[in-house]
C-alpha cells in the first residue's frame, strides 16, 4: 500500500514491507520504485522492514520542486527515515548513489551503512578514446545525452534497452512500458532532464567525510562507463580507508538489481552479515 510524507511543498511515495533493521531503497533518475520488486521482496524475507521510495517528481511522487539535485534526494531520504524511526541502511541506484553518499556524511547518526548500485558519485569526465573505440559506451553517452537534452522518452526507452544487456527477467518489458507511461506524463521527463544536468560534484565533495560501511555494486556491461569496474574502484578509493568495497556482477548492465535481483541481494546480505534463509 502506497503511503505518503510531505515533505517542504511536495510529497514522496513509499510503501513498507517487512520486519526488522531498516533499508531504504532509492532508485535512479527517469525510473520509479517498482525497479526493486524483487530485491525488496527477497530483503524483506531475509529479516528486513523495508521502505521503498520514489523520488521527487518520479512514480507516485509530486513533481513540482525547486530543484532536483542528489543533496535534495539525500534531504528527502533523510526525512524519511526519521519518519520512519531510523537509522537505516540506504540502498541507492545511479543518480540515488551520490544522494546516499550525501545522506551518509550529513548524518551518520541517521544512515548505519550504505550500498550504491552503479553510482554517480563521482564527477563525470568523457572519455573521448573511448567514444571512439568503445562502442558500448557511445552508445549509451549518445541515447543518455539525447534524452536528457530533447526530453524524450522515446531515446530514454532506447537508453533502458542497451542498458539491459543481454539476460532478462521477464517483467522487465512490462515495468518499461509502465515507465513509458509515467514519463509521458505533463513535466516528468522535465525532472528527467534537471537531474541529468545535475552534476554529482556535491556527491564527491563528501565522499571522503561518510563514516559507516560503503558496499559499491557495478555491472560490467554498464554502458554509462568505459571501463565500469574502474569507476566502481574510484568511488571507493575517495571513500576513507577500510570502509569501502567494490563487487562487479557479471554480465550486469546499468539494472544490476532487475536484471540479477539474486546476486545484488545476496551482496547486500553478506555486506550487512546476514544469513540468507530457504
Amino acid at each position: 500500500m502506497t503511503e505518503f510524507l510531505k515533505v517542504d511543498d511536495g510529497r514522496l511515495a513509499y510503501d513498507v514491507t517487512g520486519e526488522g533493521p531498516l533499508i531504504v531503497l532509492a532508485h535512479g533518475m527517469g525510473d520509479n520504485r517498482a525497479a526493486y520488486r524483487e530485491v525488496a521482496a527477497r530483503l524483506a524475507a531475509v529479516g528486513f522492514r523495508i521502505v521503498n521510495t520514489d523520488l521527487r517528481g518520479h512514480g507516485e511522487s509530486s513533481t513540482g520542486w525547486a530543484s532536483y539535485t542528489r543533496t535534495d534526494v539525500a534531504a528527502d531520504l533523510l526525512a524519511l527515515i526519521r519518519h520512519l524511526g531510523g537509522p537505516a541502511v540506504i540502498v541507492g541506484h545511479s543518480f540515488a548513489g551520490g544522494a546516499a553518499t550525501i545522506a551518509a556524511a550529513r548524518d551518520p547518526e541517521l544512515v548505519s551503512a550504505i550500498v550504491e548500485i552503479s553510482p554517480f558519485t563521482r564527477a563525470q569526465k568523457i572519455d573521448l578514446g573511448a567514444l571512439a573505440s568503445h562502442a558500448r559506451y557511445r552508445k549509451g553517452m549518445a541515447l543518455l545525452m539525447g534524452a536528457g537534452l530533447l526530453r524524450s522518452v522515446g531515446l530514454w526507452k532506447r537508453y533502458l534497452d542497451h542498458a539491459y544487456p543481454g539476460l532478462r527477467p521477464a517483467d522487465v518489458a512490462d515495468h518499461i512500458a509502465a515507465l513509458d507511461a509515467d514519463l509521458r506524463r505533463p513535466g516528468r521527463m522535465a525532472v528527467v532532464s534537471r537531474m541529468g544536468m545535475s552534476a554529482p560534484t556535491d556527491a564527491g565533495a563528501v565522499l571522503a567525510g561518510i563514516q559507516c560501511p560503503a558496499l559499491v555494486i557495478g555491472g560490467t556491461l554498464d554502458p554509462d562507463w568505459a571501463d565500469p569496474g574502474a569507476e566502481g574502484e574510484g568511488v571507493v578509493a575517495g571513500m576513507p580507508t577500510g570502509l569501502g568495497r567494490l563487487e562487479m556482477i557479471e554480465g550486469a548492465g546499468h539494472y544490476a538489481h532487475v536484471q540479477f535481483p539474486a546476486e545484488v541481494t545476496a551482496a547486500i546480505t553478506a555486506f550487512l552479515k546476514v544469513s540468507p534463509r530457504g
